[in-house]
């Protein structure tokens, strides 16, 4: 719904729903919410945009991490509270749809200044490899800006592992990309490993923490990754210093759902203070800030 109307400017209710084997009246039920915020326009079937559509639809990846990726830990909330029910696996989240956002999200909150950094290295890399590779994205526009480069992507996810492992097949980049199904924090040496000279990590790195864990794995990425010489760690960020009702409602539905996963959402300067100690050493940090304290923080190998 967005797309066509960001694409088309105007959109009739009654064709855009038969033409995608829609139910009208629910579609037209959505327009009706949506006009109700000034989102869209209605007259009648005539959906235009509304004065706040331009930034719903820059935020629509949020939303989609909100409600369809965390949708399970928020309806099973009153569960999901009570202590004795926090064991194992106890907030399962559709990993696919996550993936799926954070993709939309890294596009606009952390690819301008990703790329900039990139640029901005001082060495030639050859392998590369990211940690919670998601759909793989960012490392197919790695190898396509970097020709003869090859990549390693790791997740923890099944669903996203086989989401990235077809996309790569589809550009072509099967004999030039390897997928790890496996835990960041636990995982094993892998001989692909070995080569790895940049090492990339993106809206993952709150799950290094607490303090002691995250400078420990800090320490270990070093030793799997023996010839990794940069680290681009990008993140979000607690906030602080922001009263309740003065917290934009994503940053707020973020720290809430990680609060109640059991996830610590570290500040700026909760990371700052771990890097040395981890055996990185800090060269430049991009603040971008858009939603939730979004970082970048470029760290060399001690």
């Amino acid at each position: 719904m967005f797309d066509e109307l960001h694409t088309q400017g105007t959109l009739d209710v009654q064709s855009f729903a038969a033409e995608r084997g829609l139910d009208t009246v629910s579609v037209l039920g959505l327009f009706r919410a949506l006009s109700a915020v000034e989102i869209v326009e209605r007259e009648e079937f005539k959906i235009l945009p509304g004065v706040h559509f331009s930034e719903a639809y820059r935020n629509k990846s949020f939303f989609h991490w909100l409600t369809r990726g965390s949708a399970d830990l928020f309806r099973r909330a009153p569960e999901v509270v009570r202590t004795e029910n926090r064991v194992g696996n106890f907030c399962p989240r559709d990993s696919a749809a996550i993936a799926f956002a954070c993709r939309e999200i890294s596009e606009f909150c952390y690819d301008p200044w990703f790329w900039r950094t990139v640029q901005g290295l001082d060495f030639d890399f050859h392998v590369v490899a990211d940690l919670g590779c998601g759909s793989g994205e960012r490392l197919m526009q790695l190898l396509g800006r970097h020709p003869g480069t090859r990549a390693v992507g790791i997740d923890i996810a099944q669903p996203a592992v086989r989401m990235a492992t077809a996309a790569a097949a589809a550009a072509g980049l099967a004999d030039r990309m390897t997928f790890v199904q496996a835990d960041v924090l636990t995982m094993a040496p892998v001989p692909a490993f070995e080569e790895v000279e940049l090492l990339t990590c993106f809206m993952m790195g709150h799950d290094f923490w607490p303090r002691q864990r995250c400078i420990e794995n800090l320490r270990r990425l070093r030793t799997l990754f023996p010839r990794a010489r940069r680290f681009l760690l990008g993140d979000a960020t607690r906030s602080e210093g922001v009263a309740d009702r003065d917290l934009p409602i994503f940053a707020l539905g973020f720290e809430v759902a990680h609060d109640m996963m059991g996830t610590f959402i570290p500040t700026v300067r909760d990371w700052e203070s771990v890097f040395e100690e981890g055996g990185w050493r800090l060269r430049s940090k991009n603040s971008i800030d858009i939603a939730v304290g979004e970082v970048i923080f470029e760290l060399e190998r001690l």
